[in-house]
């Protein structure tokens, strides 16, 4: 039996869970390359225009996936993966719109993946997933605690200062050293499906490095420290994403070793318009940036604005030591004249 697991979407978070489930159970998994512009490509054909840009890209993993031959597509039903808090609706009928939009598919497993009050559903839902390979009951649960385990080690990864995908990469068994030190701390914000898809966010952590930057991720932050931040806010954030930008952007906001923070919003995408507008406003002292990218976004603006964002960040160090000015500095001879700008 083999099941088709597209790259897209909460790939980036679950797929360690799901992975070693379905082995577990003797199923081979498949799945698809790194987003590139033919996935891309093939994603804007088959998706509504309205749709965001991650659920497109999400779209040409899946026609690419339909190449294969596979028994089964694993297209989770997201609703909630937490106790009263929420994912943006547009994941709530993706396997709607998967069905829709393509005319030659396997059949879907689309659990309903619901955690808003309890987890009673959910543990049904893994079984009816799990009977499709095996009757044996405690054969699925083992799976999925399995699951869970290995993903709690995959997150481990990404606490140590790996990235979603290097920590993917490493847990999948190969080796790769820690991102040497740089002499900037810049924290990068973003949902997670965006921002660690180098396609979609056009290589905007390892450009930062590149630049010789020390990238602080929302996965490296401790979620207690998420959680007290996010419980300032005058009004509770429902999604959960969007609660853990904004608890992450106040806890770097008050770390005095952060130089500035970059949010990477996507065309389109209602939560990030309004969650990116929360973080700006609540940024005082701390240099802020938002990067809005879509289909037509190129390489060069990027490389443009984050150049100019680190020298900006590299200057302003510099004159707040001296006590002058960001926008230019002037030195004073020892008679007080002014030599220039």
């Amino acid at each position: 039996m083999r099941v088709g697991i597209p790259q897209g979407l909460f790939y980036v978070y679950y797929y360690p869970l799901w992975k070693t489930f379905f082995t577990d159970l003797g199923v081979e998994v498949l799945s698809t390359p790194p987003s590139n512009r033919k996935i891309i490509d093939q994603g804007i054909a088959h998706a509504v225009d309205e749709t965001c840009f991650p659920v497109k890209v999400y779209f040409g993993h899946i026609a690419e996936l339909c190449q294969e031959e596979m028994d089964y597509l694993f297209v989770p039903r997201f609703v909630s993966v937490e106790r009263k808090h929420y994912i943006c609706p547009k994941f709530m009928g993706v396997p709607d719109m998967v069905r829709a939009s393509f005319t030659k598919l396997p059949p879907l497993l689309s659990p309903l993946v619901d955690l808003s009050r309890t987890d009673k559903h959910w543990r049904k839902e893994i079984m009816k997933v799990g009977r499709h390979f095996t009757w044996r009951g405690k054969k699925i649960e083992q799976a999925y605690q399995h699951g869970m385990e290995e993903l709690e080690r995959f997150r481990q990864l990404t606490r140590q200062g790996y990235s979603p995908p290097e920590a993917l990469l490493v847990w999948e068994g190969k080796k790769l050293p820690l991102p040497g030190k740089g002499d900037l701390n810049i924290g990068v914000l973003g949902h997670g499906y965006a921002l660690y898809d180098e396609a979609i966010s056009m290589g905007l952590i390892k450009r930062l490095r590149e630049m010789e930057c020390n990238v602080y991720m929302v996965e490296m932050i401790e979620k207690s420290y998420i959680e007290s931040r996010a419980a300032t806010l005058p009004k509770r954030v429902f999604w959960t994403l969007g609660r853990k930008i904004a608890g992450s952007a106040l806890y770097l906001h008050q770390q005095t070793d952060i130089d500035g923070l970059i949010y990477l919003a996507c065309f389109g995408c209602g939560p990030d318009s309004l969650i990116g507008d929360l973080v700006k406003r609540n940024m005082q002292d701390k240099p802020y940036m938002m990067l809005t990218v879509d289909e037509h976004s190129g390489e060069a603006g990027i490389n443009t604005r984050l150049e100019a964002f680190c020298d900006m960040l590299r200057r302003r160090r510099i004159n707040s030591e001296s006590n002058l000015p960001t926008y230019g500095q002037l030195l004073y001879s020892l008679q007080g004249s002014v030599e220039g700008p």
